[in-house]
């Protein structure tokens, strides 16, 4: 009888902890897609987790449509500072129709538009800096030909219908607070502090981040909210006051 029991409360307990578990991870689910082929585009990708999201906009905000594994990157964590270092960029990134390249030599590729203007005042460099097809990397973010496909075919559709530019953020690892401070000793830290709100912009807003650079720093441009007030947002995670990199600040 105490073993009927005890199976009972198994059986009874393992679907509440899976329940429990699915909740606090709560991944967003992709929306239908077909509909959304048109609609604006948004871009995420994820080094550590080599995961490269895609959003469309539904209503007044962006949606996952997909999230891609990627297949190839190279040189690690941190920013791309020179040609020849084989590292991927990190940042914040945008393109236009002329820097998409359906005649690639890896299949299909969207040029990213490195070096921007804030690797350009850091002195970075380098160029021809792609997500791509073929699964290869120097310095890219390179998908297989099938995932590429469809990444392309929604970035161009975008284009066909209006959009005239599609940001690109680019981040070391989901920008938790969990995962900064495991990576709090790394010497990239000033330079990631710089991408966490624009990160939590977007997880808050479900809009992507207006990025600017000024005096050579990452600033958070924000949109005008519906009741017409600048949403002020500032960043929160360098609190020592002798820190330099406390750059972030909204430009209106």
């Amino acid at each position: 009888m105490r073993k009927i029991a005890l199976l009972f409360a198994m059986l009874f307990c393992i679907p509440m902890i899976t329940a429990c578990s699915a909740s606090e991870q709560a991944p967003e689910v992709p929306v239908v897609t077909k509909q959304l082929l048109g609609s604006p585009v948004y871009i995420q990708i994820f080094k550590e987790e080599r995961k490269l999201e895609l959003y469309a906009k539904m209503g007044n905000e962006f949606r996952l449509v997909n999230s891609y594994p990627i297949c190839n990157f190279s040189g690690g964590l941190g920013p791309k500072r020179r040609e020849g270092d084989f590292k991927s960029p990190e940042g914040f990134y945008s393109v236009d129709v002329r820097q998409l390249k359906p005649d690639s030599k890896y299949y299909r590729a969207i040029n990213i538009g490195f070096p921007n203007d804030y690797d350009k005042a850091q002195g970075y460099s380098g160029a021809y800096l792609m997500i791509h097809g073929e699964c290869k990397s120097v310095g890219c973010y390179a998908m297989t030909n099938e995932y590429m496909d469809e990444i392309y075919r929604y970035v161009e559709a975008a284009f066909a219908h209006g959009q005239t530019k599609v940001d690109i953020s680019i981040y070391p690892f989901r920008m938790t607070e969990e995962n900064l401070q495991r990576h709090r000793f790394s010497d990239h830290m000033s330079f990631w502090q710089q991408l966490k709100p624009g990160y939590d912009y977007f997880a808050k807003n479900h809009q992507p981040p207006a990025v600017e650079v000024a005096n050579g720093q990452y600033v958070l441009a924000n949109p005008v909210t519906s009741n017409d007030q600048q949403t002020q947002y500032a960043s929160t995670i360098d609190t020592d006051p002798s820190s330099r990199n406390k750059v972030l600040t909204i430009v209106k």
